[in-house]
């Protein structure tokens, strides 16, 4: 009888990444290291608490994305976000990585609009390896060496807000080649991934509006179309058969279910009350 082995999922953190080798890093949610080949990553199924972008500089690698095969060469440009497993991590002796690694805390004090997090939250896992043009290169590596000397000029005192304008800036400019990707992607793509592209970001969206207000895009809904039942029903004389056509309820009998189970009477007892 054929038996399958189970791994325990582990966590990799940020903290683990400051102990890197010659790793910079900033306090509050940023590690820069070049000695990927020498990091500890476990054999095992791996959780990444962070998000990482990287630069291959030499050599090559093999990895799992949530049981997705990747392959890095030389000129290749890597994500993996915050909460994706991580697994079957290969690398040749020689492999050599720029890499960027921030929280998803760090990450959002620097990057603001909800549509750029959102597009580069959706390439990473539509596009978790993508080839860089050489000017790409240049201006990762450029944006690299910067960065990283601000980390180490600990005396300046605007510090943390130098090294977040250089990550902004590096931000869209590699938003530059998501865009070029895109735009060779919309040529082939398929109507299921174009489906499946709206999902994921509906459903990022989701997660943006529950994280922000504490309430679901569901909870949101519930509230406002309970508000507009309540002043239709006490500020107006229509029927509940015109204010159930009027909010595209199927039919009374379910209008009525809905804001009973969220008020917690009728729509005639709310009324007459």
């Amino acid at each position: 009888m054929k038996t399958t082995k189970h791994h325990h999922i582990v966590d990799i953190t940020l903290e683990e990444a400051k102990t890197w080798k010659e790793a910079k890093y900033m306090d509050n949610g940023l590690v820069l290291t070049d000695h990927i080949a020498d990091a500890p990553i476990p054999q095992t199924p791996a959780r990444m608490n962070f998000s990482l972008m990287a630069l291959c500089q030499q050599g090559t690698a093999t990895y799992d994305i949530d049981t997705r095969q990747q392959t890095v060469k030389p000129g290749d440009l890597l994500f993996i976000s915050e909460g994706h497993i991580v697994n079957n991590y290969q690398a040749s002796s020689d492999f050599s990585c720029l890499c960027i690694l921030v929280s998803t805390a760090y990450y959002h004090s620097f990057v603001q609009n909800v549509k750029n997090v959102s597009s580069l939250l959706l390439f990473s896992m539509n596009n978790p390896v993508v080839a860089l043009t050489p000017r790409e290169i240049e201006v990762y590596t450029n944006y690299y060496r910067v960065i990283g000397e601000k980390i180490l000029d600990t005396r300046h005192h605007y510090q943390d807000e130098l090294v977040k304008t250089w990550l902004l800036a590096m931000f869209y400019d590699m938003s530059n080649v998501i865009w070029r990707v895109d735009q060779n992607e919309k040529k082939a793509q398929s109507r299921a991934d174009i489906v499946f592209s709206r999902f994921i970001r509906l459903l990022y969206l989701s997660e943006v509006v529950k994280e922000v207000s504490k309430r679901t895009p569901n909870d949101w809904i519930d509230h406002y179309v309970i508000l507009e039942i309540r002043v239709l029903l006490k500020n107006s004389t229509k029927s509940i058969k015109e204010i159930t056509e009027e909010l595209n309820f199927p039919n009374q009998s379910f209008l009525g279910k809905y804001f009973k189970e969220h008020v917690g009477v009728s729509p005639l007892a709310y009324r007459k009350h």
